[in-house]
């Protein structure tokens, strides 16, 4: 049960693949309309499958599930089911994820994934309000030269796509290997965000921050094993958009409340919690916070702290953080410790 402070509260959700909101109720759907056979008796046998013991485990079956994304309704029907979901926690801005590779490696093409998406977000913030970017992810177990490519495919929509991120297989795909693309990125005036510590070693946040210039690392977790690191991610207030139902869900800390979350907002590093791949990972951005808080025994200025901290943390203007914030203090005026 999600408490009625966490679900209210107003947040923003800064690292969620779009392709990972893909509900097994949804996919049944789109494999019917599309005439896709899957592995997969039933919904109930798809969330049976949902067993993971690390990060790959979970990328196999992530993939397998993206086949029933083919046309660009489909990309539209997957985003407003998540805006849905967004809209009832009260997410009030989102950063999405968007994995083209996996879809144009198919044969879908690039237009068709990004104007089924956008579409769906252009009309989530004409409907709810609820403002949003969208980042282009290159898969990292795939080459360098296929991330330029797709690169360059994006260069039409520097209108509506924000940044580029790194994600997928983090293990031996250091962020080094994506220097050159990145270069073009930020040439091109994208921002930059990448995956790096979860798996991989404190070595990759270094690479990630030093090479590829990015603004805030996703996940992260393993930073504390380098306490200069640390100290780094303090001084400079690099964000950090950590998932923690994922976190569990693929061995990266055994129980929740072992996960350091709570240590690391402490600190003083800029926390963020969000939801990585709800659909696969058992739950959406309140009921992160609420996992959190029930393991981690969060106070309420914590979670009040971690709801600002996704707003300063976000590619929204300044202008438009400070509104957010003044409504986060507005809900929480009468509520805090």
């Amino acid at each position: 049960m999600i408490n009625q402070f966490i679900r209210n509260l107003p947040k923003a959700e800064l690292h969620v693949h779009i392709e990972g909101t893909l509900e097994p109720e949804l996919m049944f759907k789109l494999a019917e309309r599309n005439q896709i056979k899957l592995p997969f008796e039933s919904i109930s046998a798809v969330k049976k499958a949902y067993n993971f013991h690390n990060l790959q485990s979970f990328l196999d079956i992530y993939y397998q599930g993206t086949q029933v994304l083919q046309q660009e309704q489909d990309f539209y029907d997957l985003t407003w089911a998540y805006v849905q979901k967004a809209i009832s926690q009260n997410v009030r801005h989102t950063e999405i994820f968007v994995d083209p590779q996996s879809h144009t490696d198919r044969g879908i093409p690039f237009k068709v994934v990004h104007d089924g998406i956008y579409q769906a977000l252009k009309d989530a913030e004409s409907q709810f309000g609820l403002s949003s970017r969208i980042i282009l992810c290159f898969l990292r177990h795939l080459s360098a030269e296929q991330a330029m490519a797709t690169l360059k495919e994006a260069l039409p929509y520097k209108e509506t796509i924000i940044a580029v991120g790194l994600d997928s297989s983090e293990q031996g795909n250091p962020p080094e290997k994506f220097t050159a693309v990145f270069d073009r990125a930020r040439a091109e005036n994208f921002l930059t965000v990448a995956h790096a510590g979860e798996e991989g070693p404190p070595e990759y946040i270094w690479s990630a921050l030093k090479l590829l210039q990015v603004s805030r690392i996703d996940h992260g977790v393993r930073c504390e094993e380098d306490q200069e690191l640390v100290d780094y991610l303090i001084k400079k207030q690099i964000p950090l958009t950590v998932c923690p139902l994922s976190n569990v869900k693929l061995k990266v800390f055994d129980s929740m409340e072992q996960h350091n979350l709570k240590k690391l907002l402490n600190l003083g590093i800029c926390v963020t919690v969000n939801s990585d791949d709800p659909a696969y990972f058992g739950g959406y951005i309140a009921e992160n916070y609420q996992a959190a808080m029930d393991a981690l025994k969060l106070s309420q200025s914590e979670i009040i702290q971690l709801a600002k901290n996704s707003f300063l943390a976000s590619f929204l203007d300044s202008e438009a953080k400070n509104a957010l914030i003044e409504e986060l203090n507005s809900y929480t005026a009468a509520r805090s410790d």
